[in-house]
């Protein structure tokens, strides 16, 4: 082991993560403000859905703007190597606030994002090819530690793995569920749309998907099959993007991979880039390796490996859960689980109380479009929004108000039933890491993981 922590490698393919990363994430920042999604989702919505345990992270209405600015800027300084450490720390907070906000627009995409911050924090990125390098020469390295390029691997290897082994479920490779009912949706699309109508093709997919995740980190890996993994990489990515509207991911994961490529092909990269904007090759040459002082060098492994041991066991906290997972969704988020349900609900609430009062919400009053579909089909969001009912109507005459709701769900295309017990008053019962016994059993088997 003490071995392995001695070993060092070129600085370049971090230089090169560090610059490509930080550009997709302030084009990212730049094309949510050019659509108008910061009012859209963070500022005209009435309500919003915090994540059990983050309530202290509130919706900062107008000064949204300003902290999506301080987001894009903090992408942008960490994309040349900028005041790196600062830049950072800012970014990882700034980003993380706002995936935190609402529970709304969690996408599994977004968690990536602010894990991959979280590393960028500890490790030299800025040690090479960046203006902190040019301005104080002192940080200029070539070579840093192994194990700190390969955190980032290892951190894109868990992405894939977890996203693979959720995958091997009798839905996803017995049913062809729920791309069955996605695909012939494109089958418009010119050339191969007429295929999507096929009953095999979603199979195919589904199969190809699953073999892919699992396998494809080993691949990059290997040296002799990486060109080969990454031209998968790239078809599999541009056709997610093409068919599916998941935003910046699949470009996101395209340029992640890139990581895995070797130093020479990383300095050709830099030497390209220096050329095109005059930038002197006598920049990119440095044999000194970059270190911290051996206390601090000591903490950052400690960090890192509580940091990938809690990422090798989180996504496994759903087996401490009774019931169909894809139907409580306990344990559902931050487990790498990316495009494996279709659900379609419905729920609608009744607020009354012992003088009589009764009243049926119109959830259009509250709500936003987006908000009441994602809400509808999970159980955590349907109990936050009845406390909002109810604290709303206690605040309008209402004596210690119950509030019931009608919730009517399907799962990948089968029959709609009940989420929550139409009798549970949904008021009294409170949110915690335990099970919640008021969702209805799914009676049903979806076999895997």
């Amino acid at each position: 082991m003490q071995h392995y922590f001695r070993k060092t490698t070129s600085a370049a393919p971090l230089a090169v993560f560090r610059l490509l990363f930080g550009l997709m994430l302030f084009g990212s920042i730049v094309r949510f403000w050019g659509k108008g999604w910061i009012a859209e989702l963070y500022i005209q919505p009435r309500f919003f859905f915090p994540f059990y345990g983050f309530e202290f992270v509130e919706p900062l209405g107008q000064y949204t703007y300003l902290l999506f600015a301080v987001c894009g800027i903090s992408a942008l300084l960490v994309a040349v190597g900028l005041f790196y450490r600062a830049a950072s720390v800012l970014l990882f907070l700034s980003f993380t606030y706002i995936e935190l906000i609402d529970k709304s627009t969690y996408l599994n995409h977004y968690y990536f994002t602010s894990m991959v911050c979280l590393l960028l924090i500890f490790l030299p990125a800025h040690a090479y090819f960046s203006v902190d390098a040019y301005r104080r020469p002192y940080l200029r390295a070539g070579q840093i530690p192994a194990w700190q390029l390969d955190s980032l691997k290892l951190l894109v290897a868990i992405l894939y793995v977890f996203a693979g082994l959720a995958k091997v479920n009798s839905d996803w490779l017995l049913h062809g569920l729920p791309l069955r009912i996605w695909l012939p949706a494109h089958n418009d699309v010119p050339l191969v749309g007429f295929l999507f109508n096929y009953p095999w093709v979603p199979l195919v997919f589904s199969w190809f998907g699953c073999l892919y995740d699992l396998s494809i980190p080993f691949l990059l890996w290997n040296g002799k099959t990486r060109p080969w993994a990454y031209a998968a990489v790239v078809v599999f990515h541009g056709l997610t993007a093409w068919l599916f509207p998941i935003g910046m991911f699949p470009y996101i994961m395209i340029v992640t991979a890139l990581i895995f490529f070797s130093a020479p092909f990383h300095l050709a990269l830099l030497r390209a880039i220096s050329q095109r904007l005059s930038i002197p090759t006598t920049f990119l040459i440095s044999q000194r390796t970059y270190t911290y002082p051996p206390l601090i060098t000591s903490a950052i492994q400690v960090t890192f490996v509580i940091f990938f041991v809690f990422q090798l066991l989180f996504p496994f906290r759903y087996l401490l859960y009774p019931g169909e997972l894809f139907w409580t969704e306990q344990g559902y988020r931050f487990s790498w689980r990316v495009m494996l349900m279709e659900k379609a609900g419905y729920a609608q609430f009744t607020v009354k109380d012992q003088l009589g009062h009764r009243t049926i919400v119109n959830n259009t009053e509250f709500l936003t479009p987006l908000q009441e579909k994602m809400m509808a089909t999970q159980p955590d969001m349907l109990l936050q929004y009845a406390h909002l009912l109810r604290d709303y109507y206690s605040k309008r005459g209402f004596q210690h108000p119950a509030v019931y709701v009608d919730s009517y769900v399907a799962l990948n295309g089968r029959l709609g039933k009940p989420l929550i017990n139409p009798a549970t008053n949904l008021a009294d019962k409170q949110d915690s890491f335990t099970h919640k016994a008021w969702i209805t059993p799914f009676n049903d088997n979806i076999y895997g993981f």
